[in-house]
């Protein structure tokens, strides 16, 4: 049976007794990417199942769009900004449902396994400037840790003081989230093993398991975009937002979320197959 995560002792909203974890699922891995609005619903309660099983006291889960949010987001250019055009207000419109009956999937195949999620829409609490988080997130989120509570956010459609609205990506989240809370990790499940020094798809991958920051600045320049449309810059954007949270000294684990027990192991600190990403 599913084990219920240990919630933290009380205490005052502008501390935390106990580092928080961070945790992407990748969209790759809770949706079929290559067929709109499809969700890999066996991947959803596994991985439900194993962040039970973790039982980490303080998490954080963040979640990518995949299939349902990226093919809207990209037929409406809603990363572009408000174009003046009533449809593509439709489309933002669109955009954020499709990611909220997502986001439904992962929160009840999580109160099904006995942790008790509670969703926090960006697009209801987070304003970006030129596509740049602008607000702390922070406050909120201690206080549904210190109550035992495990914030789910995800990749949305939201408004931005430049732009009018724009895409906000999980993974900017997941970094921003991290460096706020001062987070002990993050850990990123993704459809690979891993960082590869080439492409593994092309049969030159080598898996890269510990990297420094210098290190992951150099992988930045050499990894190209992603063959499969991403609204949020495919691998080049993940690196790109992981480089400040390393930087602070969070260390990041990017495992395959695929494979059963990865995710649970990485989330529990132990070892695993992956890529560990440190600041030296």
């Amino acid at each position: 049976m599913a084990q219920r995560l240990k919630p933290a002792k009380a205490t005052k909203a502008s501390e935390l007794k106990v580092r928080p974890v961070v945790l992407k699922l990748g969209g790759s891995v809770i949706t079929y990417k290559d067929v709109p609005f499809s969700a890999n619903e066996s991947a959803i309660g596994r991985l439900a199942e194993e962040i039970a099983e973790a039982g980490v006291p303080q998490l954080v889960i963040v979640h990518g769009g995949g299939s349902f949010g990226h093919p809207l987001a990209k037929k409406y250019a809603i990363k572009e900004g408000f174009n003046g055009k009533s449809s593509q207000l439709l489309g933002f419109s669109e955009t954020h449902q499709a990611m909220g009956t997502l986001n439904n999937m992962i929160l009840k195949a999580l109160i099904h396994c006995n942790i008790p999620a509670l969703t926090i829409a960006p697009s209801s609490t987070i304003v970006s400037k030129s596509g740049r988080m602008v607000a702390r997130i922070d406050d909120h989120l201690k206080r549904l840790l210190h109550l035992g509570l495990v914030p789910l956010l995800y990749g949305d459609a939201v408004l931005d003081s430049d732009k009018g609205f724009t895409i906000l990506s999980g993974d900017q989240l997941v970094a921003s989230a991290a460096i706020q809370l001062n987070a002990e990790r993050i850990v990123i499940g993704v459809e690979g093993n891993g960082l590869f020094k080439s492409d593994p798809k092309e049969g030159r991958g080598d898996l890269i398991r510990t990297c420094t920051l210098r290190q992951l600045k150099e992988l930045q320049k050499q990894v190209r975009k992603t063959t499969v449309h991403d609204v949020t810059g495919g691998m080049q954007g993940k690196i790109a937002e992981l480089i400040p949270a390393v930087e602070k000294g969070i260390t990041v684990v990017v495992v395959n979320a695929c494979k059963p027990q990865r995710v649970c192991k990485a989330l529990r600190g132990e070892k695993v197959t992956g890529t560990i990403i440190r600041k030296e």
